[in-house]
């Protein structure tokens, strides 16, 4: 009786224990879930940024052509050639100065660095950047991007959470420096970020780890770990800093 009475128990115990095992994996797969959710939304309202900043920037560029088109015709159809000349001398001097473009070297790499930079600066952040990056390297352009992205997303929400906009700035150079790609970022900030274990936390806290630490922050780190590279953090009053090495 009594081990028929240990093999009830025991069954149940199994049962149990398969029950809890499925429980928690469900769990775990909504919690997954949940985030990348999340994670999702929140790039595609970034994309949705970016791309209402660069119709913005083509109906002022269309606006400010047609308005120098028609000036330059009255002054054609006056004969006014020295101010047509003046002004034309001036426009281009206007142009040179206006064009933030960046032309790194990687096409992969300009389209990131300029969609991320003009909508820093069309929010009122100041940016300096200067890059160069090979056309080839052991890191695919997905990750690149990747890497880029999430790097000036992270700046640019750590400045607008500063109150006063003449604070916040940008600064961004990538060259090459020991046969390895080095990329650094550096913003300011307001709150100085949190840290445990080493690992600095998201602002945006939640309830669960990934939510603490950031699939941005994780997805650099892993992107670097995957290319044998390699990512430092600083902070100092104000400002913050990422490093990132990555082998050519």
């Amino acid at each position: 009786m009594s081990i028929w009475l240990a093999v009830v128990y025991i069954t149940a115990f199994l049962l149990a224990a398969v029950g809890l095992s499925f429980l928690i994996r469900w769990y775990l797969t909504r919690l997954v879930d949940r985030r990348i959710e999340g994670f999702q939304n929140d790039l595609i309202s970034r994309q949705v940024d970016e791309v209402e900043n660069m119709y913005r920037q083509m109906r002022g560029w269309r606006h400010d052509f047609r308005n120098h088109i028609q000036t330059m015709l009255i002054l054609m159809e006056n004969g006014e050639n020295q101010r047509l000349k003046e002004y034309l001398e001036g426009l281009n001097a206007d142009l040179t100065e206006v064009d933030q473009v960046l032309k790194t070297g990687n096409v992969m790499a300009d389209a990131i660095l300029n969609s991320k930079l003009s909508l820093a600066r069309a929010k009122g952040i100041a940016v300096n950047a200067k890059a160069k990056v090979p056309d080839r390297m052991r890191i695919s352009d997905v990750n690149l991007c990747a890497m880029l992205g999430n790097l000036l997303d992270n700046a640019i929400e750590a400045c607008l959470r500063i109150e006063e906009p003449e604070k916040r700035f940008i600064r961004v150079y990538i060259g090459i420096m020991k046969q390895q790609l080095y990329i650094s970022v550096t913003n300011s900030m307001g709150k100085r970020p949190e840290k445990t274990g080493g690992r600095f936390l998201s602002s945006k806290s939640g309830r669960d780890e990934m939510a603490r630490f950031g699939f941005g922050l994780m997805r650099i780190d892993v992107i670097a770990e995957q290319n044998g590279g390699y990512v430092n953090r600083q902070n100092e009053e104000g400002v913050f800093a990422t490093e990132v090495m990555l082998p050519l």
